[in-house]
């Protein structure tokens, strides 16, 4: 059987730190590639890519991977299935994609894993007000009577609210189970039976809302979800709520959201914001309720070689003729992040 011929097309540093090099040889023996020919353009493409694409059986992509338009498709007239070693792949895979009939798999469970993690931590941090309380000790720097200031605060039985059954949503929820917390979901595609084998509560989204001290958003980036939290969402949440946001900033409206967080009367874990960087001036950056970084949930420094992994599992199946554990198909992605 002819070993097929793959191509790595993705951002510029990427595959260097993608792939330790166990993972860099298991691939190759799978695959006849050359690992460090990276394709970072697919027109007007580097030295050596475009007899490398022409031959091309397999493409491996990741973050910065250039669009398989129609016509660098009809450049990889071998061109038969593309691995994603990310999540999204809304960024490379097109129409023409779908009309060639090219197989696509991505490693999104891969990479819903350090995002839900970082969620978790955030809802149980927020259950005991942590970011607040150690903004209140750094100015105290004195004895406090701690159990009375935080009095009704906690992890046993508080009401956490998940919007949007995704791979994030369904893992947070997952990892949720193991503790003394009653989990409301909303998801119009998820039914009250669904829902109770995820092991959480259906409800409405303003109903969530109210009855939530955390509020965590996982739902995808469509033009239905934008400001899908809007202010009525926002003020029907009590005081103190805490929202996070792993998902996409455009989910939230965020000029209804910053003067509830001005004023103290919510607080906010934000990795995503609109835009993605707030403007210098932003309050953001300074509020004690407001914990803000910069996109990092999803997976970074050794969590990539997870999505590398999951990656070269579904190129061993390619290889193998089986089909992918993991397939990304044109009524999925309209779902998806």
């Amino acid at each position: 059987m002819t070993t097929p011929k793959a191509l790595l097309s993705m951002g510029p540093g990427i595959a260097e730190r993608l792939f330790t090099p166990v993972q860099r040889d298991r691939l190759t023996a799978l695959v006849d590639t050359d690992p460090a020919l990276v394709a970072h353009r697919l027109t007007d493409p580097e030295p050596g890519v475009a007899a490398a694409l022409a031959g091309a059986e397999l493409l491996i992509t990741c973050w910065g991977a250039p669009p398989l338009t129609a016509g660098v498709l009809a450049a990889a007239p071998r061109l038969r299935a593309v691995v994603h070693a990310a999540g999204s792949v809304k960024h490379h895979i097109t129409q023409a994609c779908w009309d060639r009939g090219v197989q696509v798999t991505s490693a999104a469970g891969a990479n819903a894993l350090p995002v839900a993690e970082y969620t978790l931590a955030a809802i149980l941090f927020a259950g005991k007000n942590v970011l607040g309380t150690a903004h209140r000790y750094r100015q105290l720097r004195a004895p406090h009577d701690w159990r009375a200031e935080l009095e009704g605060l906690g992890n046993y039985r508080r009401c956490v609210g998940i919007v949007g059954a995704s791979r994030i949503g369904r893992r947070v929820i997952e990892l949720l189970r193991p503790f003394d917390l009653d989990v409301l979901l909303f998801d119009p595609y998820v039914d009250t039976g669904a829902a109770a084998r995820l092991g959480a509560v259906k409800a409405g989204l303003d109903e969530l809302c109210a009855r939530s001290r955390v509020v965590s958003v996982h739902a995808p980036e469509l033009p239905a979800t934008r400001h899908m939290i809007g202010a009525a969402q926002l003020a029907a949440m009590a005081d103190g709520t805490t929202l996070v946001n792993t998902s996409r900033g455009s989910l939230i409206d965020g000029d209804a959201l910053l003067p509830e967080l001005v004023s103290g009367r919510l607080n906010a874990v934000l990795d995503v914001t609109e835009p993605e960087v707030p403007p210098a001036g932003s309050p953001l950056y300074d509020l004690e309720n407001v914990l803000l970084t910069p996109h990092v949930a999803g997976s970074l420094g050794d969590e990539i070689h997870r999505m590398g992994d999951f990656a070269l599992d579904e190129v061993a199946r390619y290889v193998q003729g089986l089909p992918f554990a993991d397939p990304v198909t044109p009524d999925k992605l309209a779902r998806m992040a």
